[in-house]
């Protein structure tokens, strides 16, 4: 029987109290071998965690540790449909996070220079004597300089914490603890995972189960999915989660109100779909058959601005022909098949009197060929990829490449204009511990914006948190290889991928940015919108959230 140390700081004396519980280890640990139990409910380990195999969780012992407040009414953890549901993301520079000298050298280091030496016992002690000497310790750090610039992370520790001599390491979590940074916590937690290092991971997590929320503050709510995406990675349940296997879905129409939802309350599919429509309708202005491919239709709303706008073009209306491309998964959220989108088009595109017709493709991306396009002779092709390529797995994942293979596809079809709509964030083949700071840095930017668009007890803002935004995050952090679907590139990558494809740039229209500045205007004045190398960036507080940009 071993204490653990578990550190609280209370508002109200204004110190530091320490509270022991107890765990149960009958033998020296042995991470081939041993089962450790663990108060996130993660039951066993392999030698390395970042790895699909060697560990493994029960449903039930899932559900009992969630980090998830399932009695606030949200029903468990997040239902997905399918990739095409909401999915966004802010870039890249772990520098801009408080404490992130403490971890910002790692992006020069790959993840074969991580250490896989043997874990210690970092946070037990062995007997009472040395439980006083550790308190004495931390005592004497409490009544001590502060020490924020902890160099854990330096060029001289390339692998953190588990390179550290056994006192130093100690001292390291008391102090880290003590400052109390959630966000120093996560990042400390996702080093040990990458290290291999349990037994600092186990008394991480035991503490920041203390320390998120998912109603609290912005960063507390984010903590309680990266928290989540952690014990995920270490139990192998990423995948899972993401399908939403182990828990109750939402009726279709809830979940469709929270996508709508936020929607509303944030700019970002907004953002999106009208500077492509603006340019799709730029490069169409003198055609008068138009066949639009949108290899991610999801509900179709992206489509209701552009047919009243060409609705009122001078001469008249072109004959629009649109192609809906979906994964059969997607029905869920629309509460049926394509057909359902193809209705209400039809029936806006006849009030207006505009020539419509609707081509399903009830497939995903990767499942396209040219022969499912319909495409016709005559017509004028626009493809339209809004937040959809980053979910096609590269040449990183697959040989079939489908991430290359859509835009050759697209550049077959001779189009008028190809727009892009994607997160600006780098997830696709970062290793494990870059890759949780640019989801952090991403995500928190999302976070903070939610939280000015709905009142901190709006009772449908958990939902839009779970439901949109944190199966994303948990995907990200805790699947690898084809499991993990959502992996974002920067635009620079795309733009790359584009060229080698045979496409050349084309210009967005300088109406349609005034009209996007508009947009923003009845939201929050810390969006900000940068026109730069013939793109744009929507971003939050400066830091780019969201790209667009159009092809030839």
């Amino acid at each position: 029987m071993h204490p653990l140390i578990v550190l609280k700081q209370t508002q109200r004396h204004g110190y530091l109290q320490i509270f022991v519980s107890s765990l149960n280890r009958n033998q020296t640990p042995n991470l081939k071998h041993d089962k450790v139990q663990h108060k996130m409910g993660v039951r066993s380990f392999s030698t390395s965690p970042c790895k699909s195999e060697g560990a493994h969780l029960s449903v039930e012992t899932f559900e009992q540790y969630c980090t998830l407040d399932s009695s606030s009414g949200t029903g468990g953890y997040p239902a997905v449909n399918s990739p095409s549901t909401a999915s966004f993301s802010p870039p890249k520079s772990p520098s801009s996070w408080p404490n992130s000298q403490l971890y910002a050298s790692d992006l020069k280091h790959s993840p074969d220079e991580t250490s896989q030496s043997p874990v210690h016992d970092s946070c037990v002690i062995d007997d009472e004597d040395d439980l006083r000497h550790k308190i004495k310790e931390l005592e004497s750090v409490m009544l001590g300089p502060d020490s924020d610039n902890c160099d854990v992370y330096s060029n001289s520790s390339p692998s953190g914490l588990q390179i550290l001599p056994e006192s130093e390491k100690w001292n390291y979590v008391i102090e880290m603890l003590s400052r109390g940074d959630l966000r120093e916590v996560l990042c400390s937690c996702a080093k040990s995972i990458e290290n291999s290092d349990m037994y600092t991971t186990e008394c991480l997590m035991t503490e920041l189960r203390q320390m998120v929320s998912v109603s609290g503050e912005p960063v507390q709510r984010l903590g309680a999915y990266m928290l989540e995406g952690l014990v995920a990675k270490l139990a192998s349940t990423g995948s899972s989660i993401y399908k939403a296997l182990r828990c109750k879905e939402p009726a279709s129409a809830e979940l469709f109100s929270y996508m709508h939802l936020l929607y509303e309350i944030c700019p970002y599919f907004k953002f999106g779909y009208m500077s492509a429509n603006g340019a799709i309708a730029e490069a169409m202005k003198d055609e008068s058959e138009v066949h639009i491919i949108d290899f991610q239709i999801a509900q179709g709303t992206q489509w209701i601005i552009l047919i009243i706008a060409l609705a009122s073009r001078p001469g008249g209306p072109p004959k629009v022909r649109i192609t809906g491309i979906d994964d059969s998964t997607s029905a869920y959220a629309r509460g049926g098949g394509l057909e359902i989108v193809g209705k209400r088009l039809s029936k806006l595109a006849e009030a207006y009197k505009v020539p419509f017709e609707f081509h399903p493709a009830a497939m995903s991306g990767s499942d396209i060929q040219l022969e499912n396009l319909g495409v016709r002779p005559g017509e004028a092709i626009a493809v339209n990829f809004a937040l959809m390529l980053h979910h096609m797995p590269d040449e990183s994942v697959s040989t079939l490449n489908h991430r290359d293979r859509l835009l050759r596809l697209a550049k077959s079809l001779s189009p008028k204009v190809v727009t892009l709509v994607e997160q600006e964030a780098n997830t696709n083949t970062a290793p494990f511990f870059n890759r949780f700071l640019e989801t952090m840095n991403h995500y928190a930017a999302i976070f903070e914006s939610v939280d000015v668009a709905l009142p901190r007890d709006h009772k449908d803002r958990i939902n839009v948190e779970q439901h949109c935004l944190a199966r994303e995050i948990v995907n990200i952090i805790a699947c690898e290889g084809p499991d993990r679907v959502e992996r974002h590139e920067l635009l620079g990558k795309w733009r790359y991928r584009f060229l080698m494809a045979g496409f050349t740039p084309y210009p967005l229209s300088p109406v349609v940015n005034a009209t996007i500045k508009t947009l923003l205007e009845s939201y929050n004045n810390k969006y900000t919108l940068e026109e730069r190398d013939g793109a744009l960036f929507l971003g939050w507080k400066n830091q780019a959230i969201v790209t667009s940009c159009a092809w030839s």
